[in-house]
């Protein structure tokens, strides 16, 4: 029996009461359900977490391979290189326009193990890739494949949570997420040590294949036979329709794109910036990037206690206003040392403005899926397909500007999030800061 103080709470907002009987209890974080039943919520938290984190490791523990893999391919331009980043991301962006759909009709385990098949063959492909070509269309073809981890969590999160409960879960997936970038780039290096970028992909094999078990073994249907859609065109134009429509969606939907864009543009300059371009680090490399990524993680800790207090809205606002005064900072930092600060005043307000960050992407994607409960599955995938490539596209220009120096990666933070704040308005209407039901 579900506690009465439970069903009060809850009802409103959970998908399982809308409409359904209860049959697991409301409270995951308090009450613990039986493994017959689903798995518990720290469980379910590091198996959404683990969807999520098969994708940043595909993108951060190729890092440290670039130079050699610029060596063996004869690849003159290391801007060229990036390419294996935003290849990837747009692969990761097509892929998610069907694997929504396909889930809202099929169901989110069958959708899923489908693309984890997908993401590992890839994997085995560009492990053997007799040329740079080949071993962009494996990275093209391995987003198409991990896209399907991105759509299916959020999906999956937001079948079982709504409202400020499913940005808490948010939250705590995101800062998983987050810490994989910490460590991502040193076990790339340590790859590395075995003598060949080859093992690099064999880390991706293996952490995809420990998703594919667990997901199988431990994670039930999350999608109720009553939200079940027909596959047809008629039924996915509906479900578009009404997520670009939605204002919120839309809205908080751009601004999160603009805000990948910034971190794309960092990610994809990174090894420019702390090896081969600028400062030089050479091993120390991953740990710069770890510190920078461990100030996103701890943020995101944070939000993840602040967000049922003060609520999305608040907090992602704050967050947006405050990145956007340090991003000019950094700019202004940029240009008084000609392009190349002191090392370790470039980390202090990088390090800063990605704290920042972290206040904002959790809660925008939550505001933007708020409304779509019904169509959780078609929304989630667009909103990935859109997201990604906007950040994708800002990134690319981003990283591609690498000029030897700091200043593009602080001018395409303080632009994309002067932009980003100016949807939000939008968005709002005017009103920043303000209550929304539960946001």
């Amino acid at each position: 029996m579900v506690p009465a103080r439970y069903l009060a709470a809850y009802s409103t907002n959970h998908p399982i009461l809308q409409g359904a009987i209860v049959t697991a209890p409301i409270r995951p974080d308090t009450v613990t359900a039986t493994a017959a039943e689903r798995p518990g919520f720290r469980e379910f938290v590091g198996i959404v977490a683990l969807m999520m984190a098969v994708t940043a490791i595909s993108i951060d523990n190729l890092l440290p391979a670039f130079p050699i893999i610029g060596e063996q391919f004869s690849i003159a331009d290391p801007n060229r290189l990036q390419l294996l980043i935003y290849i990837y991301m747009l692969g990761f962006g097509a892929g998610q326009i069907l694997y929504g759909p396909l889930s809202d009709s099929l169901g989110r385990r069958t959708t899923l193990l489908a693309s984890l098949a997908i993401y590992l063959g890839a994997t085995v492909i560009a492990m053997f890739s007799p040329s740079f070509g080949w071993l962009l269309a494996a990275r093209f073809a391995q987003g198409i494949g991990a896209a399907g981890g991105r759509v299916l969590s959020l999906a999956i999160v937001r079948d079982r949570y709504a409202g400020r409960a499913m940005a808490r879960v948010m939250s705590l997936t995101m800062m998983v997420f987050l810490i994989v970038p910490m460590l991502a780039p040193a076990a790339g290096q340590g790859m590395l040590l075995f003598g060949s970028w080859i093992w690099v992909f064999v880390s991706m094999l293996v952490l995809g294949g420990v998703l594919a078990v667990w997901f199988s073994v431990r994670m039930p249907e999350t999608l109720h036979p009553d939200r079940r859609r027909p596959l047809s065109l008629g039924a996915m134009a509906g479900a578009l329709r009404l997520t670009v429509t939605t204002r919120a969606t839309i809205g908080y939907g751009t601004a999160l794109g603009l805000m990948v864009g910034c971190i794309m543009g960092y990610v994809g300059s990174a090894q420019q910036l702390f090896d081969s371009g600028l400062y030089h680090l050479g091993g120390w490399f991953p740990l710069a990037f770890a510190v920078v990524a461990g100030a996103m993680g701890a943020s995101t800790l944070v939000n993840s206690r602040l967000v049922e207090r003060l609520g999305m809205r608040w907090l992602s606002h704050v967050g947006l206003i405050a990145f956007l005064a340090v991003a000019l900072v950094q700019v202004v930092i940029g240009l008084a040392w000609h392009g190349q600060p002191p090392l370790w005043l470039f980390l202090a307000v990088l390090c800063l403005n990605q704290f920042l960050i972290s206040f904002t992407m959790p809660n925008f994607q939550a505001l933007a899926m708020q409304p779509m409960g019904e169509v959780a599955g078609t929304a989630s995938s667009f909103l990935g397909f859109y997201t990604t490539l906007l950040g994708a596209a800002f990134g690319a220009m981003i990283g591609q500007s690498f000029d030897g120096s700091v200043i593009p990666v602080a001018a395409g933070y303080a632009g994309l999030s002067a932009l980003a704040l100016l949807v939000v308005f939008w968005t709002e209407r005017g009103r920043l800061f303000r209550a929304g039901g539960t946001g």
